[in-house]
């Protein structure tokens, strides 16, 4: 039986090994401050993710985290590429170490890409939430649906677009007895510190005068 040596202690070992193993399904595999990414098509997201997860030198058994980016503030509006990325964090406890797996959805107006929940059962949340803070939808997930803010809601709000303060507000109306959506009542407002605040600052008389 073969023996399959940990790569924990060597990252470029196991980015190679991954790199082999993955062949044409990484787009790319880097090494950086110790920790390894790889980049794969959306055409590739699943199968990819499957032989990492069971490839003898990689079983990534475990799924710490996923998450949804939105890219079109990055590098200050430089960024060139599809917005919206998802980035699943790895970890193998067999062999002691851990990989960053990411995928950007091929279209902004309607980013989609494979659910993983077939492989990692602990994607099941995490796709949700990415899937209601950016509206990225996983397909083939059993139940996508909303699972921080309300059934309600509208839109998504960490798309870096998403107003500060919100579309709407929820209050609860006493004469209709339920929680119902209004426009934001919240006017901008400028908070200046008090240590720098003009005398007469918007109105406001300082202390002793």
């Amino acid at each position: 039986m073969q023996t399959i040596t940990p790569f924990a202690v060597d990252p470029q070992a196991l980015a190679a090994h991954i790199e082999s193993t993955l062949g044409a399904l990484a787009k790319r595999v880097d090494v950086r401050l110790g920790e390894i990414t790889v980049l794969v098509a959306p055409a590739a997201y699943l199968q990819a993710a499957a032989m990492l997860h069971e490839a003898p030198g990689c079983q990534f058994e475990q799924l710490l985290d996923l998450c949804g980016v939105d890219y079109s503030e990055h590098g200050d509006g430089s960024w060139d590429g599809a917005r919206y990325c998802v980035v699943s964090h790895l970890l193998s406890v067999s062999l002691n170490q851990r990989v960053r797996l990411k995928v950007f959805a091929p279209d902004d107006d309607l980013p989609v890409v494979d659910s993983v929940t077939g492989i990692w059962s602990s994607a099941n949340w995490f796709e949700r939430e990415a899937f209601d803070l950016y509206g990225i939808v996983f397909e083939g997930h059993a139940d996508l649906r909303r699972i921080l803010t309300d059934y309600g809601f509208i839109g998504h709000p960490f798309r870096k677009d998403f107003p500060v303060s919100g579309h709407v507000e929820m209050i609860y109306d006493p004469e209709r007895q339920r929680v119902i959506y209004q426009p934001v009542t919240i006017e901008p407002r400028e908070i200046t510190p008090r240590i720098i605040r003009e005398e007469n600052y918007g109105g406001i008389r300082a202390p002793g005068k």
